[in-house]
């Protein structure tokens, strides 16, 4: 697929990875219904007044990826339903998404979740199998790709098989890892030997003071520091801090001010655009800020992957920002804050990727705001 935009252009070389990220994971049938009344109870039948079709799962942090310009390669199971066909053709045909590495399987069904949005409330209905075949059988020996996007919660290896995750790493892959959140409450800290394989660490605040033991997001950065090159934590309507070890910077840069609206997928799309501006060299504070517009861009919309900004998002909100006469302090915060985007957004075209561009947005009936 030719993108609109390169973010990383200018870093490319010949001889280069042919993908830009690699990911493997479940990919769902997303149906989100929005601007319901109430949750409905027992017995009765609620109208919804929006709903919208899309991929989700790991299909919101490809999506994503793709959006921003990242050469993206997914390996994951479809099922041979008319759900499996869409979610196929949505990635593969409308977002771009290289599924070389997936595969469908007879007698197999997609994975489904139902989202339910009262307020800024989501409850969710899923059902699904496991994959037929096991990650690391799916993916086997991984095509050379520039980073990789994991679980940390799957381990590096499966008895004495050597992962594909680490496979990727000796050709030269950056890992950025992440976590979910532990159900149990043990928040082993032995998980944390596994950042030796790791370029990149982006837990959430609760998750990093959990496996850290320690009591503020900070001090919770400071020990990740230790033991991975690029930590990174992610703090809600706080924002987000980080530490780059390997060149000694520091930043924290605090959340735009807007109304969240769904913050499905918000965090695929954080690390999505950590990704973007790591590969591109970017400052360290310049990163962490363009991570938390690109998020801000996404929960102000309904769906998960639907939400995902493109390029075209980001430098139509620029320009917005840049003609606003709004005379207020925090209107300035973000136009000496965005400054970097100055060189960029001007070498975005008008054709770049917008999240209205895509089909599949068009097949949904969720209002935007």
């Amino acid at each position: 697929m030719v993108r609109a935009y390169d973010p990383i252009a200018a870093r490319r070389a010949p001889g280069d990875p042919p993908f830009d990220v690699l990911l493997a994971g479940t990919v769902f049938l997303d149906i989100v219904f929005t601007g319901l009344p109430e949750v409905p109870r027992a017995g009765t039948e609620v109208w919804a007044e929006g709903m919208g079709s899309c991929p989700g799962g790991i299909a919101n942090l490809a999506t994503a990826s793709s959006r921003l310009g990242l050469c993206t390669s997914l390996a994951a199971a479809f099922g041979d339903d008319d759900y499996g066909d869409f979610c196929w053709r949505t990635l593969e045909e409308q977002e771009g998404v290289d599924l070389s590495r997936s595969r469908r399987f007879e007698n197999w069904h997609s994975p489904v979740t139902v989202s339910m949005s009262v307020g800024r409330d989501r409850s969710m209905v899923t059902h699904g199998h496991p994959s037929p075949v096991p990650m690391n059988e799916l993916v086997g020996h991984p095509p050379r790709t520039r980073s990789v996007l994991v679980d940390l919660a799957e381990t590096m290896r499966v008895d004495d098989e050597v992962r594909w995750v680490e496979l990727a790493r000796r050709d030269g892959a950056l890992v950025f890892g992440d976590v979910g959140w532990d159900a149990t409450g043990a928040w082993a800290p032995e998980l944390l030997d596994r950042l030796e394989h790791c370029h990149a660490f982006l837990p959430n605040a609760d998750e990093a003071m959990a496996y850290t033991r320690t009591e503020t997001p900070q001090d919770a950065l400071y020990a990740l520091a230790d033991l991975v090159p690029l930590a990174v934590v992610t703090n809600g309507a706080q924002g987000a801090l980080a530490i780059d070890s390997t060149s000694g910077d520091e930043a924290s840069v605090p959340a735009l001010r807007v109304p969240a609206l769904d913050p499905t997928g918000a965090g695929d799309v954080f690390a999505a655009a950590l990704v973007v501006g790591t590969l591109a060299g970017w400052r360290l504070v310049d990163r962490l800020s363009f991570a938390t517009l690109c998020s801000a861009l996404a929960v102000q919309q309904f769906g998960g992957s639907l939400a995902a900004p493109g390029w075209g998002d980001v430098a139509d909100w620029w320009r917005a920002v840049c003609t606003d006469t709004d005379p207020s302090s925090y209107h300035g915060s973000l136009r000496r804050r965005y400054a970097f985007l100055d060189d960029i957004v001007p070498s975005v075209p008008p054709s770049a990727t917008r999240r209205a561009a895509a089909t599949i947005a068009r097949r949904a009936d969720v209002p935007e705001h």
